[in-house]
C-alpha cells in the first residue's frame, strides 16, 4: 500500500491551537444516530474541534479513533491514530479528516470492534480490508486521498460510520455477533 506522505507528516501542531479533553457520549445519545453535517475545514470552530478530538483520543486508553458525534457534535470530522496498537501493520500516524468518504474498498474481512460510545460490548463486523479514503485536512482544507489496509482501514471506516450516524452494532451480523466486553485486571 502506498503511504500518503502529506497525511503521514501531519501533526496536531499544524492546527495551531491546543486541544482540550471533551466528554465522550454513549449510546443511545441521539447525536450518534444522526448523519453529521459537512463542515468547512478552515473554520476556526472545526480546527478547535479537530484539536479537541486528538486531545480526547490521547487521554483515552486503547482509543485509536474518535469522531465528532462521539463528543456530541454532529459534524463529519474524526481523528485516527493506530500507530501504537498491536494489530497495526501499516499506518499514517495521527491525523484528522473532515468530510471523509470511502472511495473504494476490497477484500472483505470480519473482525472484532469496540467503541468508546458503546463501552460494554464488542462485535464482529465485516468490512473491506483495503480501502481508499478521500477527505480534507482541518485548517488548510487541503484535499487528500489515502490508501490503507488492515487495522487502519477498519479504524477509518468505523469513524466514517460515526460521521454517518452509524455504530458498529448497526453493522454486526446479528445478536450472535455482539459480545459483552471483557475486562482484564
Amino acid at each position: 500500500m502506498a503511504v500518503n506522505t502529506r497525511v503521514l507528516e501531519w501533526t496536531e501542531t499544524d492546527l495551531g491551537v491546543a486541544g482540550e479533553q471533551r466528554e465522550v457520549v454513549r449510546a443511545p445519545a441521539a447525536v450518534l444516530s444522526a448523519v453529521g453535517e459537512t463542515v468547512d475545514p478552515t473554520s476556526p470552530d472545526v480546527v478547535r474541534l479537530a484539536a479537541d478530538l486528538v486531545a480526547t483520543m490521547r487521554v483515552s486508553p486503547g482509543c485509536v479513533g474518535l469522531a465528532a458525534p462521539q463528543v456530541g457534535v454532529g459534524a463529519k470530522v474524526f481523528c485516527v491514530d493506530v500507530s501504537e496498537h498491536p494489530k497495526t501493520r501499516g499506518h499514517h500516524g495521527t491525523f484528522v479528516l473532515c468530510n471523509a468518504e470511502v472511495v473504494s474498498g476490497s477484500r472483505n474481512e470480519k473482525a472484532r470492534e469496540g467503541c468508546m460510545s458503546v463501552p460494554d460490548f464488542t462485535g464482529d463486523v465485516k468490512r473491506p480490508s483495503r480501502i481508499v479514503v478521500r477527505g480534507q485536512l482541518p485548517g488548510t482544507g487541503e484535499q487528500v486521498e489515502l490508501e490503507t489496509e488492515a487495522f487502519e482501514a477498519r479504524a477509518l471506516q468505523h469513524e466514517i460510520d460515526h460521521c454517518d450516524g452509524m455504530l458498529f452494532l448497526d453493522r454486526a451480523a446479528g445478536a450472535h455477533a455482539v459480545y459483552a466486553r471483557k475486562t482484564y485486571l
